[in-house]
């Protein structure tokens, strides 16, 4: 996460060099506090230095050595999500088999970032089918051509095994279906192949 956020700082500086902190806060998503210790840390290690502007402005402009720093930074961050997503997707593809092996043929989604379109590809290698797609944070919006739901309030469409499809949000989206009252033995999520308690699949 430091790094990434170290790579992300360096790119918007790159791309503008009279921008606040304030400015670097909100495109970046966090606390201004947090991007100023960012600053001092990427200022220390003379990647990054100020620059006076007129009427009492400042910006920050890349050195040498900070434009190489996020050479380095971008090729680190693409390796990861490479092995990232090779990993996700064996992962899904393990589990949604598993599902298949069992009798199972339809299942649900919760939860939709990238994570989730990987594992869209894995199912669709698998012969299963998608039922619903559920995000309270995207209701209404598109994914592959299915319409966006709000998380059920039941137990799903006929207790259909619920995939968790986000990576960052699995414990929050996890903890919001229990809280719905939705039954932990249809939560299944990628590199376990097992629901979140111990009732078999043949009971689904």
């Amino acid at each position: 996460m430091d790094t990434h956020r170290s790579f992300l700082l360096l790119s918007e500086i790159e791309r503008e060099e009279t921008v606040s902190q304030r400015e670097l806060a909100r495109r970046l998503g966090i606390a201004l506090g947090l991007v100023n210790s960012y600053l001092k840390n990427l200022i220390a290690k003379g990647y990054v230095r100020i620059k006076s502007f007129p009427k009492n402005r400042y910006g920050y402009l890349l050195t040498p050595q900070g434009l190489a720093e996020k050479s380095r930074l971008a090729y680190q961050h693409l390796s990861y999500f490479t092995n990232l997503y090779q990993i996700a997707r064996q992962d899904y593809l393990a589990l949604f088999r598993s599902l298949h092996t069992s009798g199972i043929r339809r299942v649900s989604f919760c939860g939709v970032d990238e994570t989730a379109e990987i594992a869209y590809l894995s199912l669709r290698e698998t012969g299963l089918e998608l039922v619903e797609v559920m995000d309270d944070r995207h209701a209404g919006e598109i994914f592959f051509e299915k319409q966006i739901s709000p998380l059920t309030t039941s137990n799903g469409t006929c207790n259909l095994p619920i995939i968790i499809t986000s990576l960052k949000r699995e414990d929050e989206l996890v903890a919001e279906l229990l809280r719905r009252n939705i039954n932990r033995s249809i939560i299944f999520r990628a590199g376990t192949g097992r629901p979140y308690s111990t009732k078999s699949l043949e009971d689904l």
